[in-house]
């Protein structure tokens, strides 16, 4: 290819799905869990399971955007090689990674005026950012040329639907998601509340569902409202160390839309600093962003 494309870690996808596609290059991150600093991503030092068994011996942590000295680290070893670079970025409604990696894009076009470098702030994270990365490998390796793909991108990353419930409100009260005295309640009255990324990339409750089983019935409904398999039948379900959920939703979804093409997968610790274990995640092509 002419072209390299990137992510960077907030994206999670399964090894099967990505596995065909295997140029997608991922720019590692930073957290810090408890006061312990890690790295997450190519080379780093944190799995998800070492990450989860973390948070659930009560430990909390937190994240911290990507400094623009990585990205011109990884960019340049790809501009030395002669290639351009497509970087689809973690949602800027989340972070301000997606600032880092401009100020490291402009220092670059100056050293490489012969290279061309998009950077596409995906306003997906996690395994929606994932999903969206997948299918772009996808389409790279059936020869799109990284404009044409860069507008596909810009086309579709609105029709990516994100919605996901939280099993419990502790770390989205210590990242700052929601007040002390909402977490309490929601705690005694076992709400699960229901999230979506809007598409100003933002992360919003929608619904506050008492149950896990009313949590997922509510997950497969907003389905059913706007599934759009004509992109794509692919559907991924992302979960926050309780694989046994997934699975169960995973089943749900496939009675009622036999044809999808479905996948799990454990959602990483960028998200997961802020999520929890618990989390469930219902991602699918379709019109009820």
């Amino acid at each position: 290819m002419s072209y390299q494309l990137y992510t960077d870690a907030t994206a999670d996808f399964c090894p099967e799905m990505a596995a065909p596609y295997a140029q997608i290059r991922v720019i590692p991150m930073e957290l810090t869990v408890g006061e312990e600093a890690h790295t997450y991503g190519p080379g780093g030092d944190l799995t998800v399971k070492a990450f989860y068994e973390e948070l659930r011996n009560g430990k909390y942590a937190s994240t911290s955007q990507i400094n623009p000295a990585i990205y011109e680290e990884a960019f340049r070893k790809t501009l030395e090689e002669g290639k351009d670079i497509l970087y689809l970025c973690f949602s800027s409604g989340l972070s301000s990674t997606y600032q880092s990696a401009q100020i490291a894009v402009r220092d670059l076009e100056e050293e490489f005026p012969e290279r061309k470098i998009i950077c596409i702030d995906t306003l997906c994270g996690s395994v929606g950012e994932g999903f969206l990365v997948r299918e772009a490998a996808r389409l790279q390796s059936e020869g799109y040329s990284m404009e044409d793909l860069a507008d596909w991108v810009m086309a579709h990353r609105l029709d990516i639907c994100h919605w996901f419930t939280v099993d419990m409100f502790d770390h989205l009260r210590h990242g700052g998601r929601v007040s002390a005295a909402a977490a309490a309640i929601g705690t005694v009255l076992q709400i699960k509340p229901m999230l979506h990324v809007s598409n100003d990339g933002k992360l919003e409750v929608v619904e506050k569902p008492r149950g896990q089983k009313k949590a997922m019935a509510l997950q497969l409904d907003y389905m059913k409202k706007g599934w759009n398999p004509a992109i794509s039948p692919l559907v991924l379900i992302g979960h926050g160390d309780c694989p046994e959920k997934a699975e169960l939703l995973k089943a749900m979804v496939q009675k009622e839309f036999p044809t999808a093409e479905i996948y799990t997968t454990p959602i990483g610790p960028i998200i997961g600093s802020h999520t929890g274990p618990g989390m469930l995640a219902l991602i699918y092509w379709g019109t009820n962003r």
